[in-house]
């Protein structure tokens, strides 16, 4: 990791360079298609009106797993800081939940990812699999995987763990054809 930030401090990868940091490996992220930007900015939009004052959404930020892990999950909310994280990174012990939105990258998010979330102990793992209009709810922890995982589809709601007062609707956060809001 140490190599990762001198190569940001030195200028050779930059904010506009779509990169994250993986098991050691600065890998490349795959363009963001329309529909993904979308969901993204659906999600956005849905989660701070939900947690304004509760909770940060961080849109497409790093969030430090450990020394060889800093991905780049398209949404994290972590917990609420009055200085919105400008003097530490985001961690998994800040973490509510972290949201993957997976198109062409979905046996990336699935089959890397994943395990790298449920080892650093992330404690909640939303995958929105936007090839099939479902979303993959992973929670409980564990050394390579989640215990529980939920499949759930338009027209089904959930709630993140942190927070079950506040329920989402499954067409709002896909904006799939279900509610004919697919994009």
């Amino acid at each position: 990791m140490d190599e990762y930030y001198r190569m940001v401090d030195a200028g050779i990868l930059t904010e506009r360079d779509r990169v994250e940091l993986i098991e050691g490996e600065i890998v490349e992220m795959s363009p963001i298609g329309n529909r993904h930007a979308a969901c993204v900015d659906r999600a956005n939009e849905l989660f701070i009106s939900a947690f304004k004052g509760r909770a940060i959404v961080s849109v497409q930020h790093p969030l430090r797993l450990n020394k060889y892990n800093e991905p780049q999950p398209d949404l994290v909310v972590v917990k609420h800081r009055s200085d919105y994280y400008s003097s530490k990174s985001r961690t998994p012990e800040d973490t509510f939940f972290v949201v993957e939105v997976s198109d062409t990258t979905l046996r990336y998010d699935t089959k890397v990812k994943l395990p790298i979330y449920a080892r650093a102990g992330v404690p909640e793992l939303w995958i929105e699999n936007l090839q099939k209009d479902m979303l993959l709810v992973c929670r409980e922890p564990a050394e390579r995987n989640y215990k529980v995982q939920i499949t759930l589809r338009p027209g089904e709601s959930v709630s993140p763990l942190a927070f079950p007062d506040v329920v989402f609707e499954i067409n709002d956060l896909l904006g799939s054809a279900a509610n004919g809001r697919r994009s």
